[in-house]
């Protein structure tokens, strides 16, 4: 029952904040100076009935108080879904459908990324921890440190050079079009992966190092042996276990700062997903799709809260969420 409540009170909290954020982006956005309808030329008319719909203007044309714009953002936008039309990138089409048709690529390029750095990371982190102060230890340590301190638009560079220009092994951008499972457009994200991948992997197994050590020299491990069980019992039944309590938020954590920093990476390989149109629309000035993404990116590092903190308690069932003792 806590951990019902628990859950049910983040998410409340989760949405009041949600709300806030987006209001404060609706109205920042609304204070700028926008466009008039005459400079659409002979689009003026769609302009016109697209911003009406919105709630933005009056019948004529004409810009209504914003308070009451805000009170028509809520009722018409983020109650009834309706983010609007394109005014600049996609004239005339809706921003959501488009938003759509966009986000396999985003999940995509996101999706393999996650599935080559966990298990890599994982496994270098865990071996890592094993060879404790010997030279594979400072060998991977030093690795690591080095692709932390990279940011990974420097590595999308060097995958553009190096693999894609110099030994042509890939595409220097992604492939064109939908047919996301073929064999040609999986190559052609593989730089834009690959790009993604190499900080995760260092910061994977970095953490798995840290917190590994640390449970395989607790003193209930020690117990463990002189009981009897090898170092290999006492490392897969007991320490990875415990390690992972810490680990696993770190992952999904570290999945949504993936989706976050791939907006710069989508924009180097030209990946037609979320992120990009996400800079095409700040760079273009298109509101609306604007304000649709950054509530989509606003709501994902949100939920990622409430998922990480509710996954301590499925790891471990000693954690009780919402617990006062």
């Amino acid at each position: 029952m806590n951990t019902a409540k628990y859950v049910l009170k983040r998410v409340l909290f989760m949405l009041l904040t949600f709300f806030i954020i987006i209001s404060i982006c609706f109205i920042l956005i609304r204070l700028l100076p926008n466009e008039t309808a005459t400079m659409f030329g002979k689009d003026m008319q769609l302009v016109l009935q697209s911003r009406y719909r919105q709630g933005l203007t009056d019948i004529n044309g004409n810009p209504i108080p914003l308070m009451q714009q805000y009170v028509n953002f809520v009722r018409n936008t983020l109650i009834g879904g309706n983010w609007g039309t394109s005014e600049k990138l996609y004239f005339g089409q809706d921003c959501f459908q488009i938003f759509l048709s966009k986000l396999p690529a985003t999940v995509l390029v996101n999706l393999y990324s996650s599935l080559m750095a966990v298990p890599l990371g994982l496994m270098l982190g865990i071996y890592a921890a094993l060879k404790k102060n010997k030279w594979q230890d400072h060998l991977i340590s030093t690795g690591v440190m080095v692709m932390v301190s990279v940011p990974s638009y420097v590595y999308a560079f060097l995958v553009q050079y190096l693999l894609c220009f110099k030994l042509k092994l890939f595409p220097v951008v992604m492939e064109a079009g939908t047919n996301y499972f073929s064999w040609a457009m999986f190559k052609s994200m593989l730089p834009a992966v690959l790009s993604l991948s190499f900080s995760s992997i260092a910061g994977y197994a970095r953490y798995t190092r840290a917190e590994l050590t640390e449970v395989l020299t607790s003193e209930y491990l020690l117990l463990a042996r002189t009981k009897g069980l090898t170092r290999a019992q006492t490392t897969v039944r007991h320490a990875l276990r415990n390690a992972m309590v810490p680990i696993f938020p770190s992952i999904i954590s570290e999945v949504i700062y993936v989706l976050s920093g791939s907006i710069i990476i989508e924009n180097i390989f030209v990946v037609p997903g979320v992120g990009s149109l996400y800079i095409n629309s700040i760079t273009a000035l298109d509101y609306n799709f604007f304000l649709l993404l950054s509530a989509f990116y606003t709501l994902i590092g949100l939920t990622a809260g409430i998922v990480v903190d509710i996954s301590y308690g499925i790891i471990d069932p000693r954690i009780r969420m919402g617990s006062k003792k």
